[in-house]
């Protein structure tokens, strides 16, 4: 065979500068790969004839379909805060069990990201029995690894960092969503509240910028039941890789549920006044920890008389894939008062707080103190909030 602009489906006119040699030497390495496939697919076939349940199983590892169940009354302890890190470790090993092809490790920060899957080994040199990879601190490599992994298919492949290291990773990360390749990230340590580890480690900018890369799913979970769902919608996602934003210091639950985290934004708190809903006078927005700052900002707005309705917003991405009837119950055009929430910088936020709205936010790099005070300090809280739903309102 040789490449020809007929061969190439290209007009006759149109200029053509590849040498016959190259066209020669392309077209040999054509017939070989197929005569490669075609003993490849006898093999597979004799396999499947001769071990049909293992065949079976092979062609579902192929495929990568696998159903996984989840029980959050039964992975976590009702009432008990806890970090998505930490819930994500709980939700990672409960679906080990269940999609085989699982497997990755992390770019030598386990015990921070929560990535090990317990009593599987190492994946080794010689050994491919193991499924848990120790990638070093070699971040920009794992991410190619995972990128090779995800494209010869068979396995589901995720790497976990902190967030801050994603900077690292972010050539190997827009391939993946250049090539469709879905593999999983897990980012940890998500924002000021790493605290004491201070701006080189605060990854204000990140979440933004991870926003910005086509086709990559982005996911910041505001408790554990959220991590569940971030969980099950990254290994729904098969067109391109997902990234899941984690926190290091522990958060409440929050009555979230697995099934509104899949649709990427809902109602979490429905404005109500004397105990009845209302039209909200104002819409909170918030993603990750900060979430729960918009629900402290709803009570201390309810004493002044200011019926506030609080949205989750986990998943721009995959709000944004709902339908446009659902998306307009969460944010109505008509409520033009809104208030958006996240510790990181405020470029974005304009597409869904609108021209007359604020966002509370950290455009800086932040400080280094407890998570408690930088938050405090650097203007992150429940009273900001309310402060900024007052002016909107005015």
């Amino acid at each position: 065979m040789r490449l020809t602009k007929e061969a190439l489906g290209l007009p006759a006119d149109q200029p053509f500068y590849v040498p016959a040699e190259a066209c020669d030497f392309l077209g040999e390495a054509a017939r070989h790969g197929a005569t490669r496939m075609g003993q490849w697919e006898e093999l597979r076939r004799d396999y499947e004839r001769a071990f049909p349940d293992d065949g079976e199983l092979f062609r579902h590892m192929l495929d990568g379909e696998f159903d996984v169940a989840l029980d959050v009354d039964e992975l976590f302890e009702a009432g008990k805060s806890m970090a998505t890190r930490v819930a994500s470790g709980i939700v990672l090993n409960a679906i080990a069990p269940q999609s085989p092809t699982l497997l990755g490790g992390s770019g030598d920060l386990t015990p921070s990201n929560k990535t090990d899957l317990k009593g599987a080994g190492d994946l080794r040199r010689g050994d491919f029995s193991g499924r848990y990879i120790r990638f070093g601190v070699r971040e920009h490599a794992m991410g190619g690894i995972l990128n090779g992994m995800a494209l010869h298919g068979g396995v589901r492949p995720y790497g976990g960092t902190f967030l801050v290291f994603s900077d690292y990773m972010r050539p190997s990360i827009r391939l993946a969503a250049l090539m469709e390749a879905a593999v999983i990230y897990v980012f940890t340590h998500d924002s000021i509240g790493v605290g004491e580890d201070g701006p080189t480690h605060q990854p204000v900018e990140h979440l933004m910028a991870l926003r910005a890369i086509p086709n990559l799913m982005v996911i910041r979970p505001a408790d554990a039941v959220e991590t569940a769902g971030a969980w099950l919608a990254a290994l729904a996602n098969r067109k391109g890789p997902t990234a899941l934003i984690l926190t290091r210091q522990n958060l409440p639950r929050l009555g979230t549920t697995i099934s509104q985290t899949l649709r990427g934004g809902y109602v979490l708190a429905e404005a109500t006044r004397d105990g009845q809903p209302v039209e909200p006078d104002v819409i909170l927005i918030g993603t990750g920890s900060e979430v729960q700052l918009a629900v402290k900002a709803r009570e201390i707005l309810a004493g002044e008389g200011v019926a506030a309705r609080v949205v989750s917003l986990p998943s721009w991405e995959l709000f944004a894939a709902q339908p446009e009837e659902y998306r307009e119950s969460v944010l109505p055009n008509h409520v033009r008062a809104r208030v958006s929430v996240e510790a990181g910088v405020t470029e974005g936020w304009r597409q869904f707080v609108g021209l007359d709205g604020l966002s509370v936010g950290i455009d800086r790099f932040g400080a280094s103190a407890p998570y408690q005070v930088v938050y405090e300090k650097l203007g992150v809280t429940a009273e900001a909030v309310a402060e900024a739903a007052r002016a909107v309102r005015l």
